[in-house]
């Protein structure tokens, strides 16, 4: 099993590509399964999670193929199956997004239940209770999600959850409805990016989706969709990881392809830190040359603080002078880092759904853990700015959602490598 290996003291400097977003390539390969016809989907990233939705798809009867560099074909015209197997769903919890396109295919789906997540329970129930309303009978069997329909029928569905909007049930509603007879109104809908891209590929395709990036989306079934081609947005959580690196280190990078309108609660918080944020049309510079300064954060649904940047913020105030406090309000239990981070000579104490954290002088170099894919990333961080040398085990979490990320790190001088 690999490990990634960091000696820290270098300052980043120096310009990073931001790859395709893994959280909006995952729900659009999935809708493929919804055309008649092949489709192309462009600048997806290389990742183990893209690799298991690609195996999914190829189980149920589709035809996968690379014509080119981040670019997957999908043909489903041999799809042949509804069922989507333990051995592959438990590798991955967003493979619960074949849901809907299997509904809308087949008027019937049996999906292995996802299960359990280090970072807190993430139930299914938004996804069933929204499905139900669409003229679906719904069943937990044997470990399995089981619906079918006589056929799918518009009707007025609410997502609001304990923790806010769901983006997958909304994602999964949204593809279902778009097969559906009459109109489908989703209130309470998530509006992250990646939604947005997800329908604006399924309107290539031929649907009539009105309102996303609101939290109201309005949907007229169509009976026919074929494929089409499209290109994923960059990846937010991983331009926002880069910022991050670059301020911890006291940096000077530019993050190529970043969308500014994508990150607007990152870049409020990291000049509320102190750090010099420049926005322009292809890319955002980030350098920090100065003693920053503490912030409180609360994550929220988007447009607020991601959650998925909540552990890599963590690591930045763990260096910063003062006290901070970091408030998890979409995943409360997502403090798995924490202990990591202390090895590390950090100084972090959990009380309820907060994290409190007394900036120190200095980390120190240790052995760690990853327990989950942002985890793994805080660490990373950590380990730039650490005396010493850092090494972090079970980095496998990390291939999940970021593309090549100790080789992007050592462009921009950071001293890190990959060892067996």
């Amino acid at each position: 099993m690999d490990k990634i290996i960091v000696r820290g003291g270098k300052r980043l400097k120096g310009t990073v590509t931001i790859s395709g977003s893994k959280n909006a390539s995952l729900p659009i390969l999935a809708a493929t399964i919804l055309g008649d016809t092949p489709s192309l989907i462009k600048n997806v990233p290389s990742l183990s999670d893209i690799s298991t939705m690609v195996q999914i798809l190829e189980f149920l009867g589709a035809r996968v193929t690379y014509p080119g560099e981040g670019q997957i074909l999908v043909d489903p015209s041999g799809l042949n199956h509804f069922v989507a197997p333990y051995d592959l769903v438990r590798k991955m919890r967003a493979s619960i997004c074949v849901l809907g396109p299997l509904l809308g295919r087949f008027n019937k789906a049996k999906i292995s239940m996802p299960g359990g997540c280090v970072i807190g329970t993430r139930p299914i129930d938004l996804h069933l209770k929204g499905i139900k309303e669409l003229n679906v009978k719904a069943e937990v069997s044997s470990g399995y999600v089981m619906v079918k329909t006589t056929g799918l029928k518009g009707a007025d569905v609410f997502l609001g959850g304990r923790f806010g909007s769901s983006v997958l049930a909304t994602a999964n509603i949204m593809m279902a409805a778009v097969k559906a007879k009459g109109t489908t109104i989703i209130e309470s809908a998530a509006c992250e990016p990646e939604l947005v891209d997800l329908a604006e590929f399924l309107k290539k395709m031929g649907a009539h989706i009105e309102g996303v990036g609101s939290h109201r989306i309005k949907i007229k079934g169509v009976k026919k969709l074929n494929g089409a081609r499209h290109s994923v947005i960059p990846d937010r959580i991983e331009a926002g990881t880069y910022m991050l690196a670059s301020a911890i280190t006291q940096g000077d990078v530019c993050i190529r392809g970043a969308r500014v309108d994508h990150l607007h609660a990152v870049i409020d918080k990291l000049k509320e830190a102190g750090v010099s944020v420049q926005k322009s049309a292809k890319d955002i510079r980030v350098t920090a040359n100065r003693e920053l300064k503490v912030v409180d954060v609360i994550t929220l649904p988007y447009p607020g603080f991601p959650t998925d940047l909540q552990a890599q913020m963590m690591a930045l105030m763990t260096v910063t002078n003062g006290i901070s406090v970091i408030t998890e309000k979409i995943y409360p239990e997502r403090y798995m880092h924490v202990p990591e981070l202390n090895r590390m000579a950090a100084n972090v104490a959990i009380e309820g759904a907060s994290a409190i954290i007394k900036g120190v002088p200095l980390l120190s170099g240790a052995p760690v853990m990853a327990s989950d894919l942002r985890a793994s990333a805080a660490l990373v961080l950590a380990g730039l700015v650490a005396k010493g040398e850092t090494e972090i085990h079970r980095v496998y979490h990390i291939d999940r959602g970021y593309e090549g990320i100790e080789k992007k790190l050592s462009r921009l001088g950071a001293h890190i490598k990959r060892v067996e």
